[in-house]
This record gives C-alpha cells, structure tokens and sequence, in this order.
C-alpha cells in the first residue's frame, strides 16, 4: 500500500523534486575554488612585498622576515575567526557592509561598501595585468600586445561566470588545486635542503639589497607588515558571497574560511621558512617566489610548472571579484542605493547585470592603464583593509549586544585585530598616496555620495508611488485609443483591432507636412479610408515642420485637457521582423513617436507587434 504525503512542499513519489536552484550554488570545496583565487595568487607577491621592505635594511633586515610573516599569519588567524562570525551573523552576505549597517550606521556601511567596489574591481585589473606580465616575462615577443592579453582573459572570465557560479568554480578547481599543490611541494622539499639546488634564475640580476643600512626601525617594520598585508586580499569574499552557498549555507560558507585560512596561512609561513633558511636575497627581474623554486626545485621542468601555475592563477584570481561583488551590488540594490537592475538573478544563480558592470569597469581599468599592473598597483588593496576595519570595529559593538558566553573574548579578538587593519591602512595609504592612492582616497567619498544620490532617488520614486501605504480601489474610467497611421494594410487592420478590443472609442491619427508630395499622400490615403469604411474616424495632424511624433504627443495633450475623465492610449502598430538582421532596414517610426509621448504627456503607451512569419 502506497502512502502519499499531505504534507506541503511533498513531491509524489516518482516524480523528481523541483528545482530549487541548489545545485547550481556552491559547496566548501567549489567555494574555495570560485572565491579563493585572489587570496591564494596573493603568496606569489606577498612575501615578495615584505622583503623588498626589508632589504632597505640590508642583510640585517632580511631577517625580520619570519617575525613579520607571524604577525600577518597571526592577523590572518584573527580575520578568519571574525569573518566565520560575520558569516553566522549575517548569512545573507554583504560582509562588512552588513555588519556596519547594522551596528554602525548607514553612512559607515556605504563606506565600507564603497572600498569593497573598489578593491573588487582593482583586484579584476591587477589579477588579469599581473597573469599577462607573467606570461609576456616567459614570451617577450608578446609584451607589445598585453593590452589585447588581458582583455581576453577578462572576456573568457566574464563568459564563465555568466554561465554560473558552479560552472565558475568547476573551471577553475584545477588551477587552483596544482599552484597549491606545487607550493607545498616547493615548501616540503625545500625543508628537506640544506642549501639551494640552484640560484639560475637570480644570476646576472641585480641585487636590490641595501648596502649602507644597518638598524631596522620600527616604521620600516610597520611598512613591511602593511605591504605584506596585500596577501590578505580576498579573505573577506567568502562572507561577502555567503549565499552563493548550498544549505546549511552557515556551516559551508565557514569550512571554506577556515578552509582558505590554513591553506594561506601554512603557504605564508613555509615561504618565509625557505627565505630563510636560504638566505635569499631579493634581486631586479626575478620574483621571490621564483627564486625559491630554482632553490628548492632546481631549474627544471619543476620550476616552469611553478611559474606557469602562478601565472595561471595570478590571471584567474580576477574571479575572486565575479563571486563577490555581484553579491554586494544586490544587497546594495535591495536597500536602494544602487539601481535595482543588480538585484535581478538569471538562471543558474547568476547576478548578470552585476558581472556585466564588473567586467565593463575592469576593461576601462585596463584601458586606462595600457595593461601595465605598476599603473594599477599603488591603488591595489587599501580599499580592503578600510573594509577589514570596519568590519571589525562592527564585530566588537556586536559582541557588546549580546549575551553569550565568551563575548569578552570575541570582542577582544575583534577589537585588536581592527587596530592592527587600521595600522595597516594608515601605513599603506601614507606609503603609496604619492604613487596613485589618493584616487582611492579621492574615489571613497564620490562614490559613497553616488549611493547617497541613488538613494534619495529611489526616495522619492517611492513618495510618489505611494509606496507602504494603501492606494485607492481601483476603478473603471472611459477609454480613447488612438492609433498613429500611415497606410491602409493588414497592419493598419490588426491594430484597430487590438484598439477596439482596449478602449470605449478609437481614434486614427495621421500627420501631414504641407509640402506637395506629403499633400498627395494624404489625398491618396483619405480616398483609401473611405473606400476601406473601418468604422473608425480618421484624423488629419497637420504639422509646418517634417516631424512625426510631436504632433501626436500635442494632439493627445489636448485631448486630455479637453476630456480630463478620460483615459488615453497610444496603440503603436509595429512589424516584427522574421530575422534579426532585418530590423536595421525599419524605419523607427514607432520608436519615434513612443520617445515623444512618453517625454511630453502622460498617456499609456501600447507598441503592438505584428509578427512577420
């Protein structure tokens, strides 16, 4: 005996479920491929950042690279645990703009929001020049032509995350599996010498070691840990993108954060191992990660898989930004400060317009800058570390809010892991205001007034609409359809048609110019109508000037003066072409005299399409 379920939701036994758009979200292990690129291509320059600060120091300073790195690893640790509590509190993502909007105010959670857009889209044009200087480094012959590079590697991103953010994460798991795999391969070797294999890569290049320095200070400290900090990029999109997730969203969305944090973190820590345990010295040309590669490998095939995979991932890491700030944008949409076009999802979970605006604002990026990442750089990252701090600093009023046991504890984490972010920004943004950051600092206040401006637009939209409150009932009014006409056909037939069906009274419209040619016409077309007898008038618009629409939009303007109860319709007849291409041979007259009414009266505007079949 079959036993059919009553209760709701119950799918009939045999039948499939519906879908409810879950398998095309992610899980922790898809999640870290789509979001993580940007965090884990940040070990190949990360490091790098901290030991040219600290070459400035001499050989002396190099060896402040180990206790720098654990200060990183450390604030990494205290970003991952806030974060996973970002993630709990606030599952529908947004990460620190949520967590200020709720706790700080709406003006700090538009600024947090505007450093997110801003890192989001950086990141898109440094990840993408970055991956072709990689590749134009192994292939010179190409340097002339990087721009067209990464304007194709932006276009292929954009086309994988149109088709999904599952389909994106597919496409870029295994990149992302060999770069990491090769570092802890380049880490667990390396452990095992006790000198370098091989210093190919770095001979006849110029040391970049300072030789006359001799004391490290604590500002030179503070430098290195502010420009190592760039490898903490990306750690904050898993919380932004949290409900790109599959159910229990909270818990999958945390995996894939600790996830990332230890996977970082280890790769961070092992890499300055080596630098050390190497000696290495930073030199003009040759990256650091390079340089540890041809020591712990050898200049071998090994190496080469290295460097391609880094370039590889240091181009794919731009998806870090399609994952997040489509997100962002929705949640920005839904609370009105940005248009509501971003709030709109295609299939397969996909925030279309969000992508499409990311990848038209990146190529202008690209644009701007020739594909040269020195151009782009400078400005790269201060964006996120002010979200890191606000995000913080929220976390603690959070805490303070609540009454679960250990909120001390948490708070305390949050609160010193905001002053470290701060230190952090300050440094960096004073380092590099110089280079190009000042248009971040610049870029922060303009486009928090921009969100400001949309708001207050939607503002009054809602004023107007009535939005909140009760309208009236509805009720019916007299109805007058008129209907531009330039000719008798089947056409002319099928949209009096439609307009007898719409309204109490029809009305035909037809503009006439006062030279002869237009005179005769009309004659020609007054004949035809009479013959025709539709049992619809025909009415002359004459009009001085060879204008289409705006004798209609006058004439429906005194119609609705002369009758104020009355409701009127323009019923546009238009064809429907059986090809695409064969609408560039239309004429636009319809287009034409819709702008028309739609700019200069009120009426309701009906474009009827006749399909040419």
């Amino acid at each position: 005996m079959t036993v059919l379920s009553t209760e709701p939701g119950a799918v009939p036994a045999g039948e499939e479920p519906p879908d409810t758009g879950e398998r095309h979200r992610l899980t922790a292990v898809t999640g870290l491929a789509a979001l993580s690129l940007d965090a884990m291509a940040s070990v190949a320059y990360g490091p790098e950042a901290i030991v040219l600060v600290l070459a400035a120091a001499g050989a002396h300073g190099l060896g402040f690279t180990m206790p720098v790195t654990l200060a990183i690893a450390g604030l990494l640790a205290v970003l991952v645990a806030s974060y996973r509590q970002v993630i709990a509190a606030f599952p529908d993502g947004g990460g620190s703009y949520a967590v200020a909007k709720t706790h700080m105010g709406a003006r700090t959670s538009l600024v947090a929001a505007a450093a997110l857009v801003l890192d989001y889209v950086l990141n898109v044009a440094v990840a993408v020049t970055a991956g072709a200087a990689a590749l134009t480094s192994a292939f010179p012959a190409l340097y002339g032509d990087r721009l067209w590079l990464c304007l194709a590697v932006l276009a292929l991103i954009t086309a994988v995350n149109l088709r999904g953010v599952v389909e994106s994460a597919k496409a870029f798991i295994v990149p992302t599996v060999v770069f990491v795999g090769s570092v802890f391969v380049l880490v667990v070797v390396g452990l095992f010498r006790s000198h370098p294999v091989s210093t190919a890569t770095a001979a006849g290049h110029a040391s970049v070691l300072a030789g006359n320095a001799s004391s490290v200070g604590a500002l030179l400290l503070l430098k290195a840990f502010a420009s190592g900090c760039a490898a903490l990029t990306g750690v904050e999109a898993i919380a932004n993108a949290a409900p790109s997730f599959r159910r229990p969203r909270v818990k999958r969305a945390q995996r894939a954060e600790v996830a990332l944090g230890s996977v970082l973190g280890l790769m961070l820590i092992g890499l300055s191992v080596l630098i050390g345990r190497f000696h290495l010295k930073p030199v003009e040309g040759v990256t650091v990660l390079a340089q540890l590669a041809d020591a712990s490998l050898g200049h071998n095939w090994a190496f080469y898989v290295i460097q391609f995979a880094t370039m590889i991932l240091l181009a794919l890491s731009a998806n870090t930004s399609f994952g997040g700030l489509p997100v962002l944008l929705k949640l920005l949409a839904r609370d009105n400060y940005a248009p509501h076009v971003f709030a709109l999802k295609a299939d397969r979970q996909v925030h279309r317009h969000g992508v499409l605006a990311l990848a038209v604002v990146s190529a202008a990026l690209l644009l701007f800058s020739g594909g040269d990442t020195n151009t782009l750089v400078p400005m790269f990252a201060i964006g996120v570390f002010v979200g890191f701090t606000i995000a913080q600093v929220g976390m603690v009023r959070h805490w303070r809010s609540q009454r679960d046991g250990g909120r001390r504890g948490k708070a305390l984490l949050n609160g010193f892991g905001a002053v470290l972010t701060a230190v952090a920004t300050v440094v960096v943004t004073a380092s590099k205001f110089e280079e190009g950051a000042w248009l971040i600092v610049v870029a922060l206040p303009v486009l928090v007034l921009a969100f400001e401006a949309v708001h207050r637009a939607y503002g009054r939209i809602g004023e107007r609409l009535g939005l909140g409150r009760i309208p009236q009932t509805p009720h019916r009014e007299r109805s007058l359809v008129i209907v531009p006409v330039s000719s008798i056909s089947r056409l002319t037939s099928e949209a009096l048609t439609a307009a007898a069906s719409l309204g109490d009274e029809v009305r035909a419209v037809t503009v006439c110019c006062p030279d002869p040619e237009d005179r005769a016409q009309l004659h020609a077309l007054e004949r035809a109508w009479g013959e025709w007898d539709p049992g619809v008038a025909l009415v002359r618009l004459a009009c001085e000037r060879r204008s289409l629409g705006r004798p209609i939009a006058a004439y429906v303007r005194e119609v609705s003066a002369a009758e104020p109860a009355t409701r009127v319709t323009v019923l546009i007849p238009e064809t429907e072409p059986e090809r695409l291409w064969q609408r560039l041979l239309q004429n636009q007259r319809g287009a034409v005299v819709a702008h028309a009414v739609r700019k200069e009266t009120d009426a309701v505007i009906c474009r009827l399409r006749f399909r040419l079949l």
